[in-house]
């Protein structure tokens, strides 16, 4: 690897990290940066777990420490999630074929459709208010399809844990970011496992990505805490929008 190559990656990454804390997406910067640099798909997909696994830790270490943390219900969520992400992996070490723009684009309008519409419950309530049995149940169900699309390709994971988490299970979109990156940095552990004994990760080039990923993944956390509610949904909404037409385009 060049030191010119290092030096992008690190920048790439801080974005990356900011995008995929605030709403998501990150890794449509991250991914194709590494194609770029000549590195085949799957390689680029599992080495862009490393950098994804440093934003994680940080980001969930900052929370913390700002005073949002629900570890009970983030490990439940996390381990529902757990299955899917390892076969997910397993699949996405031979990701091929030209229709996954236009599916991930499609899955991103459901979404932006599904976060936009209004519920006859305020997000702003308590999280607790919100936390019925069925919710719980809904939730952790639809957290083994997450688990299987961040373990496939960890491209756009944001996108569906949000709505997963805001619209199903009534949490408000602060306490949506704080257990988006838990659940995700559980099931990139066994995802970056599963990547590293069927393909060749770029060690070097994922080390620089997550480099970049961490400072992110810290200004995007703090932002989340201190600006709160209204800019994770602006940010969320124009992401989105960005994404699909670039997708689409």
């Amino acid at each position: 690897m060049e030191i010119w190559e290092g030096v992008l990656l690190v920048f790439v990454g801080m974005l990356a990290g900011w995008l995929n804390v605030m709403a998501g997406g990150g890794s449509l910067l991250s991914v194709p940066t590494m194609l770029f640099l000549g590195l085949p798909g799957p390689v680029a997909n599992g080495s862009n777990r490393i950098a994804i696994l440093a934003q994680n830790i940080v980001a969930v270490s900052v929370f913390f420490r700002r005073g949002y943390a629900d570890f009970r219900l983030s490990l439940s969520l996390a381990a529902a999630a757990l299955p899917g992400a390892v076969v997910g992996a397993l699949a996405g070490t031979r990701l091929e074929g030209p229709w996954f723009d236009r599916l991930l684009a499609a899955v991103m309008v459901v979404v932006m459709i599904l976060m936009s519409a209004r519920s006859g419950a305020s997000s702003a309530q308590p999280a607790a208010a919100n936390r019925s049995p069925k919710r719980l149940w809904l939730g952790h169900l639809c957290m083994v399809g997450a688990g299987f699309w961040g373990g496939f390709i960890q491209i756009g994971v944001g996108f569906v844990l949000m709505p997963i988490l805001h619209r199903v299970m009534g949490l408000d979109l602060v306490r949506v970011n704080m257990h988006k990156v838990f659940i995700v940095l559980v099931y990139t552990v066994a995802a970056l496992g599963v990547f590293a004994s069927q393909v060749e990760i770029a060690w070097a080039m994922g080390l620089s990505l997550a480099l970049g990923n961490a400072i992110g993944g810290w200004i995007g956390s703090h932002t989340t805490v201190t600006r709160g509610e209204s800019l994770i949904r602006l940010v969320f909404n124009a992401v989105l929008v960005a994404f699909i037409v670039k997708l689409l385009v």
